[in-house]
């Protein structure tokens, strides 16, 4: 199977479904055989969209961490420790992606780590301009960089018109989680 050189791909926006869309190119991928690494920062490991897709040949799933809780809630300290984590976290994982020969790599919420002080956006830009050619990239969050958007392949936006959250309506399981 011959692949062409690997794109950038980013879904942003303040609207519902930039995880959802990200995991379906993932299931597309690995529906043709593409080997796919997802790792979620700033969630839990037993997102909903996780337990079906754990079954499926050709994705893994790399930990994080079991609790996690919204940037605005963390102290200063917490903080400074989850930024070392999650850039610790990211060398592994493009180390791994090289050592693994990964086809595609999904970063989830990348982008709002980035956002909320939780990552250095220029180890993401170095890596983007140095990644192994045919590395098929998705990243997910709010409100990316011009820099990121430049380096980017595709740039698709996910804007909310309307949301039940708007009227009160919480989270709901298979739904929003």
């Amino acid at each position: 199977m011959e692949k062409q050189t690997g794109c950038i791909h980013i879904y942003c926006g303040d609207g519902k479904g930039k995880t959802t869309t990200g995991m379906g190119l993932s299931t597309r991928a690995a529906g043709y055989g593409y080997k796919v690494l997802i790792y979620q920062f700033m969630k839990n490991n037993s997102t909903s969209e996780r337990k079906i897709l754990e079954k499926v040949p050709n994705i893994r799933f790399v930990d994080g961490l079991e609790c996690e809780k919204f940037s605005f809630q963390m102290t200063e300290d917490e903080k400074k420790e989850r930024k070392d984590y999650y850039e610790n976290q990211f060398k592994m994982l493009t180390q791994m992606i090289g050592d693994e020969n990964f086809d595609m790599v999904f970063f989830d919420e990348l982008i709002y780590t980035i956002r909320a002080g939780l990552f250095n956006e220029e180890l993401l830009v170095d890596y983007l301009k140095n990644k192994p050619e045919n590395l098929e990239i998705i990243l997910t969050g709010q409100n990316p960089s011009q820099n990121l958007i430049d380096l980017a392949d595709y740039v698709s936006e996910i804007r909310k018109i309307k949301h039940p959250f708007d009227q009160g309506l919480c989270s709901r399981k298979g739904i929003e989680k």
